[in-house]
């Protein structure tokens, strides 16, 4: 679910708790997360409603100033409507996790893992190159880095996206650079040869 972000920013202060979304089928679950460009939403509810069935309080809630406004903005859109309510969780974890270099303990497991993602994919081995590419090429823009390995864009940042989960890399307004993890990584490898 993307938010924009002005509601973004209502939800981090309090001011927005409930998004309408249509949707064939929901993207996000009850009782779930959802990180975001400002941290971890908590998904507390996701139900489906009819346009009359949403009261005045949650169109308030939901950031808008009348029902007008907020009918112009589900218009036109095919699925069914949902009324999501929603929370300011906290920090995105990643950013911790990036932060911290890593112990002698995790490097085996982290390399474990990332041969287990090297040994996964189709066209061979890419954890170490896209490691080294981004800390070689720092705020590079993705497609030029995608262009290096053959890629489409898509799947270069899909690739990336899964080193910054195990936050070994952080996303910077145009581009990527390695975190403090991601470092250490690099540095441990290099060490094994």
């Amino acid at each position: 679910m993307l938010l924009d972000n002005p509601t973004l920013e209502g939800i981090v202060s309090g001011k927005i708790s409930v998004v309408f979304r249509t949707w064939k089928r929901p993207t996000v679950k009850a009782d779930g997360t959802l990180r975001t460009r400002v941290g971890l939403l908590a998904i507390e509810a996701v139900d489906a409603v009819t346009p009359k069935q949403v009261t005045s309080k949650d169109i308030k809630l939901a950031g808008f100033e009348s029902r007008e406004a907020w009918s112009e903005s589900i218009a036109g859109r095919e699925g069914t409507l949902y009324r999501i309510r929603v929370r300011y969780a906290g920090e995105d974890p990643r950013i911790a996790l990036r932060a911290t270099k890593l112990s002698a303990a995790e490097l085996p497991k982290l390399h474990t893992r990332l041969t287990r993602m090297d040994n996964a994919s189709e066209s061979g081995p890419w954890t170490r190159a896209y490691l080294e590419t981004i800390e070689a090429r720092p705020a590079q823009r993705a497609p030029e880095l995608a262009e290096l390995f053959g890629l489409e864009t898509k799947p270069f940042k899909q690739r990336v996206r899964r080193l910054k989960e195990l936050g070994l890399t952080e996303s910077l307004p145009v581009g990527y650079r390695l975190s403090p993890r991601g470092q250490s990584y690099l540095k441990y490898l290099r060490k094994l040869e």
